[in-house]
């Protein structure tokens, strides 16, 4: 979506054609999907005992599949990911997407076997990993720009390059108040197998005020954001964004303070699942009023 929805209105108004098209563009989707798959299959390799407390109903680990066959298959998805990027690279003329893939793969490698259960290194790594595909798409279809001496392609650049801000930050922010919800819907396992998470450290209480602190940020950047479309008449984008996304949001503010239990930290967690999701589904707003972008944005 960020890349038809937002960079591609831009590309258009400048009669660029962008980098990454095709099958190149399937081949840079797939490898972030499957970075992604063999993180999650890698932590749950490592996270046995951890998830044996903290939700035995949902383990697969030894019980759908054997422990040697998922660290196979975590390998094979990682080389599969590392060599679609390369071929990405080949196409876009960079080394962005191949190295960045070795480093998300290696990153949380190094996350499930010991980051995760440092205090807030973990948290901070996944939410800039998340954060990460929406600069790296930005520089293989940008990179035109960025090479460009012209006035028009310098215009373009500041174009893109609030908008990438805009969804990164957005991402970034999000996902780590889920995986600090996470933490403390986990402390029971997590505690008992060593990890020194925020909740674990500082409690509770801090670790409450912690995440509040990031939904009030995020509450004011969208906001904020909404106030300025407003002179260009964005009307069903700020109906959508102060229904779909803000409210929903103060909605997780006002149930932070009252949760008590896991069952509790988990409705949260999925109530901030579905604002990752009208977060990126409004990516098409810039899709529908993409005359405006390209004038004044």
């Amino acid at each position: 979506m960020f890349k038809y929805c937002v960079l591609k209105p831009v590309f258009d108004q400048a009669g660029l054609k962008p980098n990454v098209e095709g099958i190149y563009f399937v081949l840079i989707l797939l490898s972030y999907v499957l970075i992604a798959a063999a993180g999650y299959i890698i932590n749950d390799y490592f996270d046995l005992n951890i998830d044996q407390v903290n939700k035995p109903d949902k383990v697969i680990i030894d019980r759908v599949i054997r422990r040697r066959k998922a660290l196979a298959l975590h390998i094979l998805l990682s080389m599969l990911a590392i060599g679609f990027s390369f071929i990405v690279d080949l196409r876009a003329g960079s080394k962005i997407a191949g190295l960045s893939a070795i480093a998300c793969v290696i990153l949380l490698f190094f996350y499930s076997t010991t980051l995760k259960k440092k205090f807030l290194i973990g948290n901070v790594l996944v939410a800039a990993i998340t954060a990460w595909s929406i600069i790296a798409l930005t520089w293989f279809e940008g990179n035109q720009f960025f090479l460009s001496k012209s006035r028009a392609g310098n215009l373009e650049i500041e174009k893109i390059f609030r908008l990438t801000v805009l969804y990164t930050g957005f991402a970034f922010i999000i996902s780590l108040i889920r995986e600090v919800v996470k933490d403390m819907e986990d402390v029971e396992g997590d505690r008992k197998y060593g990890c020194k998470t925020m909740p674990i450290v500082w409690g509770y209480n801090a670790t409450k005020v912690f995440v509040m602190v990031w939904l009030i940020v995020l509450i004011a950047m969208v906001g904020t954001t909404q106030v300025y479309v407003i002179q260009f008449g964005w009307w069903i984008s700020i109906v959508y964004s102060v229904f779909l996304i803000i409210g929903p949001l103060l909605n997780i503010s006002r149930k932070l303070f009252s949760a008590q239990s896991p069952a509790h930290y988990h409705k949260l967690s999925s109530l901030i699942k579905l604002v990752m999701l009208t977060g990126i589904l409004s990516m098409g707003f810039f899709l529908i009023y993409s005359d405006v972008i390209c004038r004044y944005f």
